[in-house]
């Protein structure tokens, strides 16, 4: 099936929201876009957003280890495995120039655009070695070089307990080719981080660290930083005051969202999801997918910013609603008797 990938089932009401992935889910502050009224039969109470798992895919895919040649369309991945071949070769891909054109300080005569990048891919839970262990496989063996060399990558933790998960967990990487640091004891200016490492990547970090995130991200000029799956949700980034810029510099190049709207008759699983091609930042659309009987994928709607959840509802709702057998009922009695008296 198209979206047997990590599920993880939920119910959405007017209360708070605990979310495993809040970056990729609904905010707290939810209301639906659409309302029905008492006399229609398809209320919505509640609806799930699901993340499926990837131990009963049926299309399982071997994760490659050297670099693809491209992306050739907006087909969003079915297996957990090419999930992180995607956004690693995205990723890849999108830093091959940037890291062969990098100007150090003393060369610049115009200041450059530092790359600044955003990956976000579904984790199983929110325990430590759930993101440990992705961060292995997406960062753990990423084919990028400059002119020849590996590139030497920082990851930065936001706790200890995921530094320590960290460490069991790139035991095999060497040192040369992987740093790893706790961000959450630092002011930013730390004497360990430094240009040594060509590629800086923030995994999971938390909102309350984002002044150090952009400090961190100032010292590594013109280095490229990445955040790789952020704990806020992507409705919050208004809040952040003087830090909202600074977030929204950084381009999302690849996001995955399975997600499943459930009413009382019918229930319909749909996709969020955006990659980068080639490399090219170039305005990919984000594109919202859902799953026909067959198990197929067949996009519904694509949007040229990143959509709200309301913006999401909208179209699955809607589409749900065309889909409803009571909504067909009700268009074939108003279809029958427009032929029995003419009038439409």
């Amino acid at each position: 099936m198209a979206t047997d990938l990590l599920k993880f089932p939920f119910q959405i009401t007017e209360a708070a929201i605990s979310s495993p992935f809040p970056n990729l889910l609904p905010t707290k502050n939810f209301s639906p876009l659409l309302t029905f009224p008492a006399s229609q039969v398809f209320p919505i109470h509640h609806f799930q957003v699901s993340f499926y798992p990837h131990a009963t895919h049926k299309l399982k895919r071997t994760l490659a280890t050297t670099l693809h040649s491209s992306l050739s369309s907006s087909t969003p991945p079915t297996s957990k495995e090419e999930a992180v071949s995607q956004a690693k070769t995205c990723l890849c891909t999108t830093l091959q120039k940037p890291l062969n054109n990098i100007r150090f300080p003393g060369r610049i005569v115009k200041k450059a655009k530092q790359p600044r990048f955003r990956v976000e891919i579904p984790v199983i839970d929110e325990s430590p070695r759930s993101l440990t262990d992705l961060a292995f496989e997406m960062f753990g063996d990423l084919p990028i070089k400059i002119k020849g060399s590996p590139v030497k990558i920082l990851l930065l933790w936001p706790s200890p307990i995921l530094a320590d998960a960290a460490s069991k967990a790139f035991l095999s990487c060497s040192s040369d080719q992987i740093e790893q640091i706790d961000i959450s004891s630092m002011d930013g200016l730390d004497a360990r981080v430094s240009n040594s490492s060509v590629v800086a990547v923030f995994l999971g970090p938390e909102s309350s660290q984002i002044r150090t995130i952009k400090s961190i991200t100032d010292l590594l000029y013109p280095n490229p930083v990445v955040i790789f799956n952020p704990k806020w949700a992507f409705e919050e980034e208004s809040e952040f005051g003087d830090l909202s810029g600074f977030v929204g510099s950084f381009d999302v190049i690849y996001s995955f969202m399975g997600l499943e709207v459930q009413g009382i008759l019918n229930k319909r699983k749909g996709v969020i999801f955006k990659c980068v091609r080639n490399g090219v930042l170039s305005g990919e659309l984000w594109n919202v997918l859902v799953e026909e009987e067959g198990g197929e994928l067949k996009a519904v709607s694509k949007f040229k910013a990143r959509p709200s959840i309301t913006e999401v509802e909208n179209v699955l709702y809607n589409l749900m609603a065309m889909n409803s057998p009571i909504t067909k009922s009700a268009k074939f009695l108003k279809d029958l008797v427009s032929n029995v008296t003419g009038k439409k």
